[in-house]
């Protein structure tokens, strides 16, 4: 049987999973308003993810006799400058969730949840995952810039993300 604590710590990333979701749908928005579908495919595709992130939370908690506990979803900022400064964002809101993550490990370690710590396991990789793909994309802009035909190629290469 999971604890309480745990079943609090993932009730509250369950609701970060979902912010985040919430957060990339605003910047796919964004994005389609300056007509770059192919980066807001990748933003929506990214929401998508998330959700799933959101959802493997939510099974992990029902298999383990967890209580879900659904909070209200925080508006995300949606004042946005620039494609790169989504990037930026996008980035500096995956190392929140990264730490996050890697709280919810040290709470299973305190807790002597091995089971926990296991099925998070997953996540702590997930995470290199993210930050590392975001970071590429942010490298990709500085190197070919922000603006115009390198602006239009990296659309062209984020509208393949599946």
């Amino acid at each position: 049987m999971i604890s309480g604590k745990i079943t609090k710590a993932i009730n509250d990333q369950i609701n970060k999973e979902i912010y985040s979701a919430y957060l990339y749908v605003g910047m796919a928005a964004y994005v389609d308003s300056m007509s770059l579908g192919g980066i807001a495919n990748w933003f929506r595709a990214q929401a998508k993810e998330e959700l799933g992130h959101a959802e493997k939370f939510m099974n992990y908690l029902s298999e383990q006799g967890g209580e879900l506990v659904l909070k209200a979803i925080a508006a995300p900022d949606q004042k946005f400058t620039s494609v790169a400064g989504l990037f930026d964002k996008t980035l500096d809101h995956e190392k929140e969730v990264t730490a996050s993550i890697h709280a919810l490990v040290t709470l299973a370690k305190k807790e002597g949840d091995t089971a926990t710590e296991i099925f998070l396991q997953w996540f702590v990789t997930e995470q290199i995952e993210e930050e590392a793909s975001v970071a590429d994309i942010i490298q990709k802009l500085a190197i070919g810039g922000k603006s115009g035909n390198s602006l239009l190629i990296l659309d062209g290469i984020l509208g393949q993300r599946k």
